[in-house]
């Protein structure tokens, strides 16, 4: 900021600092300094664009009339992710959540693109934030690339598809992303400001993204809609999701201006995620997946994953990471700063206590913040996915890869059930830890440790030990689980199938893997 402000001082023409300053740092700037930044579109062109306007305090300067920034793009780079998320940090609008890597891509079907390469930059326009702009968020706000926004791109899978779907595609950076392994893709979103602010980034960015901008719908189509309203009867390879999932007290008395679109689809407690959960097979092709961000109520005694099992159709494989629970009152506090709510004392005051009212009269004692993974079964005979945890540590970034990896070895240990003509290897970023009292003979407790992926620790016994310490992919389970037997004399058919259901086990989170021949 202060390198901008002293080539502004010093008269020198610096493009770059004008553009900082407008945009980056919030500051006005004369229509000179922007006609010499740019000289295709200038200061008039801004305004007429709806770029910048008129500073009130000073009318002979210009100010941001929106939120410009540069995202990279780099599907196939976690570093970039993670500086887009340190950008993020950054904003007061940045909402909680994580993610994670590790590819296993598939061939791409007809019609589908490359991969996107590495290092497109990209310039994203969103409105202005809290931080840079006075008074509560206008209802029809539209966010900028958030720690949400970056959370859920870390999250989807980038295995190539035919179809996606960006569900409330916002300023349209999930679009972004799936037009780099999607054949077409089809955003959606309840708010008209939205779409247009997705449809000016698709074109700011046409040439990067790979877009004719005279015939953009070739690869991507906007729909105005809610949820799914808009592409009922269709089907999608893939479908993402960051919805309006914001627990907020209804009254009698709302209307559907009067809401704040970005984050509250107008339903009561945790109504839009329950929707989801019950309807994305419905737009779902058979083997089809979705990744999706949300919360949910936990109400009374219960755990998060009981009401969640519930929504689901027989016909639907879940996973469902919960990476944060708050109080009611954290999470109103949380909601209400968010739209600088917090601003106007007496509005703060009566929607705090609506907030309390409305999460008492459910019997919610927490609301739980996750990651979700959803496949509609290509065969609904087959046994379902049903996987609900609680995570809170660092995750490796991004974690789509990785979910994906591991529910192609679900369904590797589906139609394997009988492990003992299997060759295994353990995967390469497994690590074991021993810990012993000083001068025993033998560890007391062993650990294996993965350093990727979920980053799981899992506690061993004995035999576990020796069973992953022997699988180098030359003896089959059975071979070892046998020697094992002998070994500590324990050649009864319990123990065998005990073992090789910890087996199972460790396939399953990843730190087994079938050998490669």
């Amino acid at each position: 900021m202060l390198i901008c402000r002293a080539a502004a001082e010093s008269g020198v023409s610096v493009p770059l600092a004008a553009a900082v300053q407008l945009w980056l740092t919030g500051e006005s700037v004369s229509p000179g300094r922007l006609d010499a930044a740019f000289p295709r579109t200038g200061a008039a062109g801004l305004l007429q664009l709806g770029l910048a306007e008129q500073d009130p305090e000073s009318p002979d300067l210009f100010r941001a009339a929106v939120d410009l920034r540069p995202y990279a793009f780099d599907a196939a780079d976690a570093n970039a992710a993670d500086a887009n998320a340190a950008a993020a940090d950054a904003d007061e609008n940045a909402d909680a959540a994580d993610a994670d890597a590790s590819a296993r891509d598939g061939d791409a079907p007809a019609g589908s693109p490359p991969a996107a390469s590495a290092g497109v930059q990209l310039w994203v326009a969103s409105d202005l934030g809290a931080h840079q702009r006075p008074g509560v968020l206008p209802h029809d706000h539209v966010l900028g690339i958030g720690q949400a926004s970056l959370s859920l791109a870390q999250l989807t899978s980038r295995r190539p598809v035919e179809r996606a779907l960006d569900l409330g595609t916002g300023c349209g950076i999930q679009a972004f992303h799936l037009l780099s392994h999607a054949g077409h893709v089809t955003a959606t979103d309840i708010s008209e400001r939205a779409l247009g602010f997705t449809r000016f980034n698709l074109l700011l960015n046409a040439p990067a993204l790979d877009l004719d901008p005279a015939r953009p719908e070739q690869r991507i189509d906007l729909r105005l809609g809610s949820m799914l309203e808009p592409v009922a009867g269709e089907r999608f390879d893939l479908v993402v999701s960051n919805p309006p999932f914001v627990i907020t007290p209804r009254s009698a008395a709302e209307t559907a201006e009067g809401r704040f679109t970005y984050r509250d689809g107008g339903m009561a407690g945790d109504g839009i995620v329950e929707g989801l959960f019950r309807d994305l097979g419905s737009v779902l092709a058979p083997g089809g997946t979705a990744q999706m961000l949300g919360n949910w109520e936990i109400q009374g005694t219960d755990g998060f994953s009981d009401r969640l099992r519930s929504w689901l159709p027989e016909t639907m494989d879940a996973w469902v990471i919960q990476r944060e629970t708050l109080s009611p009152a954290e999470y109103a506090e949380m909601w209400l700063r968010d739209a600088a709510e917090n601003r106007d004392k007496h509005e703060y005051a009566a929607s705090y206590a609506a907030y309390l009212a409305d999460f008492a009269s459910r019997d919610t004692t927490a609301v739980g913040f996750g990651l979700v993974w959803m496949r509609r079964r290509a065969d609904p005979d087959a046994a379902p996915l049903r996987r609900f945890e609680e995570i809170a540590h660092p995750l490796e970034s991004p974690i789509g890869p990785h979910l994906g990896a591991a529910v192609d070895l679900f369904d590797w240990t589906a139609a394997h059930p009988d492990l003992s003509a299997e060759h295994l290897e353990v995967a390469g970023d497994v690590t074991e830890e021993r810990h012993q009292r000083p001068g025993a003979e033998h560890p007391g407790v062993i650990l294996l440790r993965q350093g990727a992926g979920l980053r799981r620790t899992n506690l061993m016994s004995t035999e576990l030990t020796g069973f992953v310490s022997a699988c180098d992919g030359e003896l089959p389970a059975g071979a070892i689980i046998a020697a094992l037997g002998a070994l500590l004399g324990r050649d009864d058919p319990e123990f065998a199938a005990g073992l090789a259901a910890e087996v199972c086990n460790l396939i399953l989170d990843g730190f087994l893997l079938p050998a490669q021949s």
